[in-house]
Formats: C-alpha cells, structure tokens, sequence
C-alpha cells in the first residue's frame, strides 16, 4: 500500500512537472488564444499566481516556473518521506 502511495506522488509530481515545463515551452511559440496553450494556462497558472504575487519578475524574466518546480520535488520529497515514517 506505501508502495502504491509513493507512486502516485511520484505520478502527479511528474505530470505537474511536465505540464510546468510544457507550459514554458508552448509560451514562446503558440499563440495565447490556441486550445491546447489555453488549457495547460488552465492548469499550470493557478499554481504560478501565489509565487509571481509574491516574487517580483527580474528585467524580463519570470523564474515563477523555477521556483514551482522546485516546490513540486521538495513536496513529493517530504510526502514521500512523511509516508515512509508511518511504515
């Protein structure tokens, strides 16, 4: 069963990681207003708006993706860990 848990963390830390990842890469080259960039936007930014509220943008760059891709390893990390505790 923690076996199980421990994947599925790994799962949904790896899709989110891939969306985040997709999301900076289709921001340079689709239009905002194609489907498939306006669905990952759907997803992906709700979980960037609390870090780009509260870190500021550098000249022209945004590291708000940065800083959620570490957060998304850290959490899965700790998750796992908390899981391993109660083993």
């Amino acid at each position: 069963m923690i076996a199980f848990l421990m994947w599925i963390i790994d799962l949904i830390a790896n899709l989110v990681f891939v969306l985040i990842l997709v999301h900076v890469i289709i921001s340079y080259f689709m239009k905002p207003w194609h489907p498939f960039r306006m669905w990952v936007d759907r997803i992906v930014n709700p979980m960037l708006a609390p870090i780009r509220r509260a870190m500021p943008t550098i000249g022209m760059f945004d590291f708000s993706p940065i800083i959620l891709l570490l957060l998304v390893q850290v959490l899965a990390a700790v998750m796992k860990r908390i899981l391993l505790i109660f083993v």
